[in-house]
């Protein structure tokens, strides 16, 4: 297992938690400022929470009797509040976010080259720690540490797949063979469809995503290897939208919900729970959770499929969100310390494990959290497909456009060629401005 693991290459507003410390980068009166930092981390999910309040952060605290402050912050908040603290010169020692950010806080000099830390450590952690640490540099320079790491694959109910004269131990290999397979899954009431046999993210950035995926298991890419040239607008990201497109579109479509974001509905109104689907592209703990609040469901995770004649399939993923550190830090030091311990081998299972994610760190996979969970191992074994999107400046701005026009083609208002020049005629003006 851990063989296979190396082969991986590189909306709820303001959540303030006083459970360690203060929130928002306050300090108690009594410590003193050259012991104290203040730490955002990103989500609202109410298992890390406590995880990291009630657990990780004071044992960090009663081993180093430094102080941390920490404040979790929903996605849609995040850069804005960050943006704000900058400003106003209160933003925390460290704080968290995903690595499609990263160039940007680089541009905007915000942040502190981690690659002198990182050197510190000893090569036994680099090595256990090499499929992560690319997602978090740029240009070669570490300046976010990934605390797991990330993908989606297509989760499937084995039964539905039986119950259409499927073999659930034997799933499409072909993002062809998939769509034929959803056809015999898919129920309709009329030109309505009741029950969707695959369902494809289709909201703002579940939609780039989804399109990025076909397009790598179409064999192209989004950006040029240097970032520099835009690349998704060719006869390989024509193919992987239209692919996309006849999954919600056409007398031949097999989904609904277009645009709704049905990854991040609670447990319970998992289209999988529901049985309003029978394929779904998950994360690891969306699955995992719906495993363990329904074990008689028999959910499986197939392999990335690839398209006919194309080498390999591709998932988005690779290093998951990550914590960073403010270049305006006065506790550069302590603040290290901190992420170091975040990332320690100890730490990063217990987090990981805490979380349902996939460990940032080979060893995990002979861990028993790896060996006893088989949408983990399903994962893990996946990890050579997953494929990030491109670290550059802008990407996010980017990753909108992108998604603003693929919208246009998955509501039938452009066609996927004509989609996918405007998109990109707008990045290009991105990328050179």
């Amino acid at each position: 297992m851990a063989d296979r693991y190396r082969r991986w290459a590189a909306g709820a507003g303001f959540v303030l938690l006083t459970g360690c410390g203060l929130g928002g980068g306050a300090q108690d009166a009594g410590t003193p400022a050259d012991n104290a930092i203040a730490v955002w981390f990103p989500g609202t999910n109410q298992t890390e929470i406590d995880l990291v309040t009630k657990t990780i952060a004071p044992r960090f605290e009663k081993e180093t009797g430094a102080k941390v402050s920490v404040t979790f912050l929903d996605w849609g908040d995040l850069s804005t509040k960050l943006n704000a603290a900058f400003a106003a010169g209160t933003a925390p020692d460290v704080f968290g976010h995903g690595p499609a950010a990263v160039a940007d806080f680089v541009s905007n000099d915000r942040l502190e080259p981690l690659t002198p830390y990182v050197a510190k450590l000893s090569a036994q952690d680099r090595d256990d720690l090499a499929n992560a640490l690319p997602g978090g540099q740029v240009s070669g320079t570490q300046y976010l540490m990934p605390l797991s790491m990330q993908g989606n694959l297509i989760a499937y109910r084995a039964g539905d797949f039986t119950a259409a004269g499927l073999d659930p131990a034997k799933p499409p290999a072909t993002w062809e063979d998939v769509k034929e397979a959803a056809k015999k899954l898919t129920k309709r009431d009329g030109d309505k469809i009741t029950h969707a046999g695959l369902l494809l993210p289709s909201h703002p950035i579940g939609r780039q995503q989804t399109f990025a995926s076909l397009l790598g298991s179409a064999g192209g890419e989004q950006l040029s290897a240097d970032g520099k040239t835009v690349a998704f607008d060719s006869p390989a990201g024509v193919k992987a939208l239209d692919y996309f497109v006849s999954v919600y579109q056409g007398p031949d479509a097999v989904a609904n919900q277009l645009g709704v974001n049905y990854q991040d509905m609670p447990t319970a109104q998992q289209p999988l729970v529901t049985g309003d689907a029978s394929m779904a592209v998950l994360a690891p703990q969306t699955v995992q959770q719906m495993i363990k609040a329904n074990p008689d469901l028999d959910v499986r995770v197939m392999p990335v499929p690839k398209f006919e004649g194309a080498s390999e399939g591709v998932a988005v993923g690779g290093a998951g969100p990550g914590l960073m550190i403010n270049k305006d830090s006065r506790q550069k030091e302590l603040a290290w310390k901190f992420i170091s311990y975040m990332i320690s081998s100890t730490t990063s299972l217990e987090y990981t494990q805490g979380i349902g994610g996939i460990p940032a760190r080979v060893s995990a996979a002979d861990s028993a959290y790896v060996k006893g969970s088989p949408v983990i191992q399903a994962y893990v074994a996946q990890a050579a497909h997953f494929r990030p999107n491109p670290n550059v400046p802008g990407w996010t701005q980017i990753r909108d456009t992108m998604a603003k026009h693929l919208e246009r083609a998955l509501n039938k208002k452009a066609g996927s060629a004509q989609a996918l020049q405007e998109a990109a005629a707008e990045v290009k003006k991105i990328r050179n401005g």
